[in-house]
């Protein structure tokens, strides 16, 4: 399984909105599990970086850019926040 299968299914995931309240963390929560069971850098979607989140969730039909963008730059802030823990 890959990143943009991932976000595939988080996004159709959103879209069908089966819980009412609580879908995104769910969501986003799934996507973290996914990431981590296929070996891919797992990321956390940070308050200030919400607009963009919410933006390439609407937008995904027409351009899978920005939704995925805003989740390689949530990797990579993940990514150096645990390569800070790690390497002391």
């Amino acid at each position: 399984m890959s990143l943009e299968n991932i976000i595939d299914f988080h996004v159709a995931f959103e879209k069908i909105h089966p819980f009412s309240d609580g879908n995104g963390r769910v969501g986003r929560l799934v996507m973290f599990k996914e990431c981590l069971k296929n070996n891919i850098m797992p990321f956390i979607i940070e308050n200030e970086h919400k607009a963009f989140y919410y933006r390439g969730i609407r937008e995904y039909d027409n351009t899978k850019g920005y939704l995925k963008d805003t989740i390689l730059q949530s990797q990579d802030n993940f990514n150096e926040m645990v390569s800070y823990f790690f390497s002391k």
